[in-house]
């Protein structure tokens, strides 16, 4: 093997280029997840921004907002993970926290809207696809059950 040759980048370009490169959209973990909403016939709008939080996917039909969220990014076992942060610690605490709170503040306004919001971690995409899709489908067959037993009280309200 040849030798690895050294790069000429200071260290701040080298975190620039490699920040530049972290997508907010079409991550991997929301295209896999997508593809397999697809491929059980479950339609959906990506991105819909007509929704607080701009949901990465949208199933209007059934009124459900789903997040692809990135372990570190949305602070998955943050009361653990934060003590590890060693490098530019105060800005990295507070942009973690800054997003958890806006994701809990997104889930609220989601749900005062009555919309149900759904959160999987990247590695749960990855690892366990299957579960995740079956959170979804449960998630709308509780819907498709609201909608009925609204109908029901509808009509049993016409009959009195």
């Amino acid at each position: 093997m040849g030798k690895r040759k050294k790069s000429t980048r200071s260290k701040a370009e080298q975190r620039h280029y490699n920040m530049s490169r972290i997508r907010s959209k079409n991550t991997r973990i929301e295209v896999k997840l997508r593809k397999a909403l697809w491929h059980r016939g479950i339609r959906y709008r990506v991105n819909y921004a007509l929704l607080p939080g701009k949901p990465d996917i949208a199933i209007t039909k059934y009124y459900i907002a789903i997040f692809c969220d990135g372990e570190f990014w949305h602070g998955k076992n943050w009361g653990e993970k934060k003590e590890k942060i060693a490098t530019n610690r105060s800005y990295w605490i507070s942009k973690i926290e800054r997003n958890i709170a806006r994701d809990n503040e997104v889930d609220k306004k989601l749900n005062a809207l009555g919309w149900q919001v759904l959160r999987f971690w990247g590695k749960d995409i990855e690892c366990h696809l299957e579960a995740c899709i079956a959170d979804v489908e449960d998630a709308i067959l509780e819907s498709i059950i609201q909608k009925s037993d609204a109908k029901k009280m509808d009509y049993s309200e016409l009959d009195t």
